[in-house]
């Protein structure tokens, strides 16, 4: 039984109408996201009957094959914003360079940042995968074709950011700052219902998510802090689980939720990490700070960072604030242990 019917279109409607200067140019815009976002989910179900599997035969900017599917919801997100008079510019984790909106298109005032589909190496496989979109003012001037600097803002200057995960069920999460909230594709009826209402990460958590298949190439002190973890002790709640399925979207997701910390970190093949800073990371960040929770790049807050090219990379190190404070400290000590040898 529904306890509230609540869309999230109304949601996001409702969240708006809190704050006097609002224009309501926002909620429209999200609400052609969702759009795109129920079009993607019901691809992605039935996939595997679809022409849509396995590889285009192309590269992306990243040098990575491209899936059919990425392709599809990277055109589908494209095709559902261009039209609607909200944004200046673009920009895709699957396109090298900004996205300008068409001439025949009305310019508005906002920014879209967008990983098209998360873990999309998963694909075939059936494991969850995931959108991840990122909203901005833009800082150019009003009315004139958006540009490079406006997409390259600090995560600390987006406005919106939120993910949709498909998986055994369509679930979008978004935050504008004002708490974070989930909700469910109700195939029936077409619509996502407020399934989880202001969502909070737990302080600390007892899982860690990692891939532990780089482990010899790792930071020393993030190696101890594994081990660490996986030392019995009953007064610290270790050891802790681990789980990592691979997805970025899908592991945040059970963070958000469970708490405990998912890390991409730096290695010695790769000393800026992997994820992307403005795709992937600036908006997790935005979500689980808005839950409760705590991002860094080990060093620095993640969304403190000042972007310096639109497909930069960062390492991460995300969720409750004691599980993220905790990998700082052990690095932190050991880097002082090499420098006073």
């Amino acid at each position: 039984m529904i306890k509230r019917f609540m869309t999230l279109e109304r949601h996001i409607i409702e969240g708006e109408r809190k704050h006097p200067a609002a224009t309501g140019e926002l909620s429209k815009l999200l609400s052609d996201l969702v759009i795109a976002a129920k079009v993607i989910s019901l691809e992605v179900n039935k996939a595997g009957l679809m022409d849509i599997l396995g590889y285009t035969g192309d590269n992306n900017i990243h040098g990575e094959q491209v899936k059919k599917l990425d392709m599809y919801a990277h055109e589908m997100i494209f095709k559902a914003m261009d039209h609607g008079g909200h944004l200046c510019v673009m920009a895709s984790e699957e396109e090298e360079d900004i996205i300008h909106i068409p001439d025949a298109f009305e310019i508005g005032k906002y920014v879209l940042l967008f990983d098209p589909l998360d873990g999309s190496s998963n694909i075939d496989v059936n494991v969850s995968i995931g959108t991840i979109f990122s909203i901005y003012k833009r800082v150019s001037p009003q009315g004139l074709p958006g540009t490079l600097e406006d997409c390259l803002q600090p995560g600390l200057k987006q406005v919106a950011a939120g993910y949709v995960v498909y998986g055994s069920s369509t679930i979008m999460v978004y935050t504008t700052s004002n708490g974070v909230h989930g909700f469910t594709l109700d195939p029936s009826i077409g619509e996502f219902l407020l399934s989880h209402e202001n969502i909070r990460i737990p302080k600390k958590g007892r899982i860690y998510s990692i891939n532990e298949g780089n482990y010899k190439f790792w930071h020393p002190g993030l190696k101890k802090y594994i081990k660490w973890l996986q030392d019995e002790e009953l007064e610290t709640d270790r050891p802790y689980s681990s789980r990592y399925i691979g997805s970025m979207v899908a592991d945040v997701h059970r963070t958000l939720f469970y708490g405990g910390i998912f890390m991409y970190p730096q290695d010695s093949r790769n000393p800026n990490g992997k994820l992307r800073l403005m795709y992937e990371c600036n908006p997790m960040s935005m979500i689980v700070e808005a839950a409760g929770g705590r991002a860094t790049n080990g060093k620095k807050r993640i969304l403190e960072i000042v972007p310096e090219s639109l497909h930069q990379r960062t390492p991460i190190f995300i969720g409750s604030v004691d599980d993220v404070n905790l990998v700082e400290e052990f690095m932190s000590e050991e880097n002082n242990n090499q420098e006073k040898e």
